[in-house]
């Protein structure tokens, strides 16, 4: 048999796409839920890093942001994944499934990343709106997530995109606490056939089309929110 034979048999004959599915799906559930849980982490975040230091506990959680995000944007995706699955977990007593794992440590990662980009997008609208918000006699709070935070989301869509892409693309790392995502499956196909090269070139088109999907999207997205704004 040739490479594309071997291929073919472990992937349709002997049913090696049901493994690819089981891995695509694990694969889209941390990118995911992992981008929601960075999404609100880091909007809470962001807004600590820009609330006016009128106390003492405030400058405490300004300063605990910067020492969080310092370390996940500081340390690989893979070692925050090994110590939250080797030490910090087992070391608190708590048990959940691996693939809830991994999406609490994509989820704190993102979080460090997604507060920069918040804080950019915040810093990016105009401070008339803050103005105008507290005017109207809203709270700062109240302001912060009803006029401030929308429109700084709308500002970056594209980077949280390409946040969104980059947490798909390192999904791969979940392997090492024994999840099967979409690289697995492929890798235990190339195993078996001990083929890598057709495995490999169909895993890498397969990580290029979602990546396109998303992208449509986002672009997608975008087009949305400037017709919303012209309106």
């Amino acid at each position: 048999m040739n490479a594309w034979q071997l291929f073919y048999r472990q992937f349709f004959e002997l049913e090696g796409y049901r493994n690819v599915l089981i891995g695509l799906k694990n694969t889209a559930v941390i990118a995911v839920i992992g981008l929601m849980i960075g999404m609100v982490i880091g909007c809470l975040l962001a807004t600590t890093k820009i609330v006016p230091k009128k106390n003492k506990l405030i400058g405490f959680l300004s300063g605990a942001t910067s020492v969080y995000v310092s370390i996940f944007r500081g340390t690989p995706m893979v070692v925050q994944l090994l110590l939250i699955h080797f030490v910090l977990l087992p070391a608190l007593g708590i048990h959940i499934p691996l693939l809830m794992e991994a999406v609490l440590a994509f989820g704190l990662n993102s979080g460090a990343y997604v507060s920069e980009i918040m804080r950019g997008g915040i810093l990016s609208v105009d401070g008339g709106q803050t103005e105008a918000g507290r005017a109207l006699g809203l709270t700062y709070g109240k302001t912060m997530i009803k006029v401030v935070l929308p429109q700084a989301i709308k500002n970056v869509v594209p980077t949280l995109g390409n946040e969104f892409i980059a947490l798909l693309k390192e999904t791969s790392v979940v392997s090492f606490i024994t999840i099967v995502d979409l690289t697995k499956s492929f890798q235990n196909i190339a195993n078996s056939t001990y083929e890598y090269i057709v495995p490999y070139v169909v895993l890498a088109l397969i990580y290029l089309v979602l990546v396109l999907i998303v992208t449509s999207i986002i672009k997608l997205i975008e087009r949305r929110l400037r017709a919303s704004d012209k309106r």
